[in-house]
Formats: C-alpha cells, structure tokens, sequence
C-alpha cells in the first residue's frame, strides 16, 4: 500500500539527520502551535498564504530564500569541518552521509536560496518601479512561489525520510542512473526540481509579460530602470532555459522509473548528451541569478553615490548582449569530455567575450561613483564588496576559459572557489544589499546600521579567508568532493578554510541580530516618508509599505527618472504637485488555489518518490480539481472606494510636505 516506504526509511541508525531532523520537526511544529494558540492562523491565511499581492510574494520568496540559506550554510559549515578533521583520519561523516551533504548544499543553495531570493526581490520591487498595480498574472505568481516551496519540502523531507542523491547537485549519469543508485535520493532531487521548475517557468512568463506589456503610461523601454531590464533579461532566460531542464530532468525520471535508455551505458544511451543538456540550462542559469544582481547593484549605487547611473544606455546593452551570448558558452564546462580542439577554442573564445559586457557594466558603476556625493550606507558596502570580490572571480574565470588551463584546474578546489567567488561575491552580497535597501520599503522601518555593517565585514572577510586558500588547495591538484585526504600539502589551506568558515558563523550571527534588533528598535527606525534613503526611482514615490494597489494614480512618466524629477520640482517650488482626482481601483481577489495546488503537489511529488501510485492518482485528480475550481470562478476582482485611496494618499502627501517643511531652503 505504501510503495517502498518503510518505517526503515527513517536514518535511525545515523544520530546527525536524526537529532538534525527532529529539531527542525519540533521547531516547525512549535512555530505552529505559537500561530494557532495566539489567533495568528486567519490573519496568516487571508493576508499572507492566499495572497496574490506582488509585494507579500515576494516577502515570502525572500524569507523561503533566507531559511533556505541557513540551511544550505549548515551544510557547508559541516563539510568544511569534516574536511579539517579528517586528513589520514575518516571525520566525523561517513561517506554516503558526506555524499549528500555536498549534492544537498548545491541544490538548496542555487535552486532554493539564491533563485527565490532573486525572483522574491523581482516580484517586490519591478511593478513598483514600472509604476503598474501589480503583475500580469496574480494568482499565476502565488502558484509559482508554492510550487517553489514545494520543491523545498521535498529536498528537507529527504533529510529524515530516505536519503538524499549522492551524485552531486547536478546528478550526472551513470552514477544516477537506477543500477547505480538505487535508492530514493535521485528520485527526492527529480521530483523536487520539476516541480520547483515549472513553478521558476511561470515566473518568467509572468515577468517578460509584466515587463513588455505593463508599464505606466509614457514608460518606453529606455525609460525602466536598469533593474527592470536586468529582470526582463533574466526572465527571457528562464522561459528558455527552464523547459531545457524540465525535459532533460524528465528524460532520467523515463531511464528510472519506466526503464528507458536516453543516458544509460547501453541500448544506444549516451550520458554525455545528458551533460551537454544540463549545461545548456547550467550556465543561462548562472545569469539567470547575476544579472538581476546586477540590476540590485546598478539601483544601490546609482541613489548612494547621488547622481543618475552613468552611460544608460550601454547598461541596457551590456545587459541584451549578456542575456544573447550566455546560450553560446555552457561547453566550457566539460572542456575534458572530449569535443575536440576547433569546439572547445570556439567556446573557449565566446567565454573570454561575455566577460566584456560584465566589463562595461564594472566601469560604469565605477564611473557613477567617481564624483559622486557618496553615502556608505550597508547597501552600499555590500556593492563595493561586490566591485572587488567579482573582479577577482571574473579574472579567475577567464583563466578557466582557456581549454589546457581548464584541462589541469577541472574539478580542484579552484574551480568550487571560483563559482563561490562569483555566486557569492555577485548574488549573495546582492541579495544582501537589495533585502537591506528594500527592506524599509517592504515594513516601514530600516534595518540598523551598526548590525548590517559588523554583518558585512565579517562576510567580506570570512569569504576570503574560506576560498583564497581553495584557489591554492586546487592548484596543488586537490580535487573537489573529497571525504578524506592524505596530502600533507594540502592540509594547511584545509584548515585556514576551516577557520573562514568560523568568522562566516560570526557574519550570519550579526545579520540575524540585525533583524532581532531591528524589530525590537523599529519605532526609532521607522520611515515616515516612504523615501528612507532618497531615492531616484518610483517606488520611493509611494508610502511605505505600500498600499495594496501601489500607487494612488498611475504616474504619467516622462523622463529616465521620473520620481527623481518630480522630488526636485517638489524641492524647488516648496509645494507637491496639486492634489489628484481619486478613482475606485479594482485589484485581484486573494485566492488559495497557488497553496492548494501546491499541497497536492508535494503529495504527488512524495508519493512518485516513495512509487504509492493511487497516492499519485489521488493527488494529480485534486490537483486539477483546484484548477476547474479556479477558472469558474465568478468574482476574480474587488474594488477598492475612492476614498480609501484618497485615504492613502492624503496620509503620505501629509508626511512630504512635513519633510519638505523641515528641509526649507536646502538646494534640489
């Protein structure tokens, strides 16, 4: 009845997931009970889980995200350990335990980490600054962040039901292939991904849709920020690559599950063509989360340094033409599979080029900074971290580009420093920057200063101290995925890693008492104004947080910065501009179909996992129950009065003209 589950499916013979799971279970189920014993549960639900608000799903993304990188991080903290302790010895981590801990740390961290985090930033603030009332597709946006979270679900349920796959986080046949990995890890890594994959597919409809086809009026193209355009560029990816995955992840579910041969050794399988698929989604993925980095990076030093971005235009360029040739790279990573010389020199070539439109885009926020009255702010200080750090990993990365170079360093520790190099010197510090900008924007009030900072230096300082010495590490030959190792040249860099991964302990530690303290201290810390940091983009033009229909009017955009524009004019004549004629505003019902359908998912989804097939048919029958449930609906939209809106309105035109008050007499 059960499939193969069994109550021998729990590790209880492995105290780490044992102990590890069942304090995560009891925390979640504290938590639950903290909801429903204090009256949280209705709020929760009508506001928060139903909710097709653009702004709350993108709060939700974030904080998915941000859990996701703790748990991602205990990981790493745990494999950095292991390999300090075990030079001639066996650690603390047998093998298999090891094995997935490293696929684990990957998968959480690029698929549910980095990209909610990203995509949650996106859904916050690109109809904000577009000047539009919310997304193309409301109830579409709330299914996709479930059906992310479902993903998630899956890949944590691994760590005390089954196991998790021991191949990697990219699952490369034969190894995950049924004779070679029997077990249930592989099928937890498929299923978790194509469900999470079609969620990530409808966002990048939803936002290319958003981005082309709703703007305020007189908003052209080269009138968006350059964080809607690193957005559209990002999102074109997505809907490109995404389905590259889905089909490639589906064809090793066909060789798994229904015997077929599309990546097996016999029957006319081929496993390379299983790399060659993979990296055709792996590398527009790498973009898919630096060029929205970029955008977040391009927003924070453009408002803290005072002055437009400089040269725009080649911003939105740099932006099209990385977006072009990311599809013409993704061979460079198996220049050793054996292509030959004339393929990998031209992937070679087309690697080395994309770095310059990276180039461009480093000197341009070098050069809106030279001049500039600037503010060092923790947005800021997470930017010029990033300036620094990314050079370095894009440096190290050109050198990868280089096929014999590329022959000695594949899979050493140089090549894992260099992807952290990128991924965290670029989205991470992004992700930093763009959540402590926001983050007034999204609550009312800032983070405060003193924790962003000490969080920030400790995370530059332990990322140096955790990688520089891998560089080395790889350098001396010391290949990646290593249990144990009995090089005793080796060794030193091991430990000095060991010790970086301690001062990242202490970076986490002060980014979670930034929080604590924030919340406790946010009455002194509130934004009256909803423009906390004077900014140069639209969503400072409203309260914060905002309203549920965004703006009160539609603003009638006519320059490359319309907000900043209007604060100047606003500035000079010591008056707003004339009170608006107020108008109804219709916006989308909340609706729990996203949460419904997700939950029937995960059922599908563990079931396929564990083969309880009436489990599956149960759960894909309700699924499309809730989808007939959803298109008859009748009443999709509600309208909210004039005068609530004027209500809005009025309160934050109250609070500009007491700043404009208070600032009498200073220059625009």
């Amino acid at each position: 009845m059960f499939g193969k589950l069994t109550w021998q499916a729990i590790p209880w013979d492995q105290p780490i997931p044992l102990v590890a799971g069942s304090v995560v279970v009891l925390i979640v189920l504290a938590i639950l009970a903290l909801v429903v014993l204090k009256g949280y549960l209705p709020y929760l639900w009508h506001e928060w889980i139903t909710s097709v608000d653009h702004k709350r799903i993108g709060v939700m993304y974030t904080l998915l995200g941000l859990v996701m990188l703790l748990r991602g991080f205990i990981d790493a903290i745990m494999m950095r350990s292991q390999q300090a302790a075990a030079f001639r010895a066996a650690g603390y981590l047998p093998p298999e335990h090891y094995a997935q801990i490293f696929s684990a740390h990957g998968t959480i961290m690029i698929f549910f980490a980095a990209m909610p985090i990203m995509i949650g930033l996106m859904n916050f603030a690109v109809p904000l600054q577009l000047g539009v009332r919310d997304v193309a597709f409301p109830t579409l946006n709330s299914t996709s962040f479930w059906l992310t979270a479902t993903g998630a679900l899956l890949v944590n349920i691994s760590l005390v039901v089954g196991e998790f796959a021991r191949t990697g986080w990219l699952v490369y046949p034969p190894l995950s292939e049924l004779p070679y990995s029997p077990g249930v890890g592989v099928d937890y890594y498929l299923w978790a991904l194509l469900i999470s994959g079609v969620g990530t597919l409808m966002t990048g409809i939803n936002f290319v849709t958003t981005i082309l086809k709703i703007r305020a009026p007189g908003m052209s193209y080269l009138r968006m920020t350059i964080f809607c355009w690193t957005a559209l560029a990002a999102n074109l990816l997505i809907v490109a690559a995404f389905p590259i995955l889905t089909a490639t992840l589906g064809m090793l579910a066909l060789d798994r599950y229904l015997g077929f041969h599309f990546f097996t050794n016999e029957a006319g399988g081929n496993m390379m063509m299983f790399i060659n698929l993979i990296w055709a989604w792996g590398h527009p993925e790498v973009y898919i989360l630096v060029l929205p980095a970029f955008g977040i990076f391009s927003e924070v030093i453009s408002t803290f340094s005072g002055k437009p971005l400089f040269n725009y235009r080649s911003m939105v360029a740099a932006t099209m033409f990385i977006c072009l040739v990311s599809y013409m790279v993704w061979l460079h990573h198996f220049f050793t599979m054996g292509a030959g010389a004339d393929v990998n020199a031209f992937f070679g070539i087309s690697t080395s080029i994309i770095a310059v439109g990276t180039g461009v885009k480093i000197y341009n926020w070098l050069f809106t900074m030279y001049g500039g009255r600037i503010r060092f702010t923790t947005p800021m200080l997470w930017s010029m971290g990033f300036l620094v750090t990314f050079v370095i990993g894009g440096m190290t990365g050109v050198l990868l580009a280089v096929p014999p170079a590329d022959f000695l360093l594949h899979n050493s520790l140089f090549l894992v420093a260099h992807f952290h190099n990128v991924i965290i010197g670029g989205v991470l510090f992004a992700a930093f920057a763009g959540i402590t900008y926001w983050f007034p924007k999204a609550f009312g009030f800032k983070l405060d200063e003193g924790w962003g900072k000490a969080g920030f230096w400790l995370s530059l300082l332990g990322f140096y101290v955790v990688f520089m010495p891998l560089y080395v590490a790889g350098l001396l030959g010391m290949t990646r995925r290593l249990q144990h190792y009995d090089v005793a040249a080796w060794r030193p860099w091991v430990l000095v890693a060991g010790i970086g991964i301690i001062i990242m302990m202490a970076a986490a530690a002060c980014q979670v008492a930034q929080f604590v303290v924030s919340i406790r201290r946010r009455e002194e810390l509130r934004d009256e104004t909803g423009d906390p940091w004077n900014g140069r983009s639209l969503e400072w033009a409203t309260t914060s947080p905002p309203p549920p229909f965004n703006l009160a009017v539609l603003p009638n955009v006519q320059g490359a910065e319309p907000y900043w524009e209007i604060k100047r004019r606003a500035i000079e004549t010591q008056h707003l501009s004339p009170e608006p004629n107020y108008e109804p505003i219709e916006m989308p019902r909340n609706s729990p179909t996203g949460f419904i359908t997700a939950f029937f998912s995960t059922i599908t989804g563990f079931a396929l996992i564990w083969h309880i097939w009436w489990l599956v048919g149960l759960g894909l029958v309700a699924a499309y129950a809730v989808f007939v449930w959803f298109a008859w609906r009748d009443a999709v939209e509600y309208s909210i009065p004039a005068e609530e809106v004027a209500r809005y309105d009025r309160e934050r035109r109250r609070a500009r003209e007491q700043w404009l008050a208070q600032h009498a007499g200073q220059p625009a």
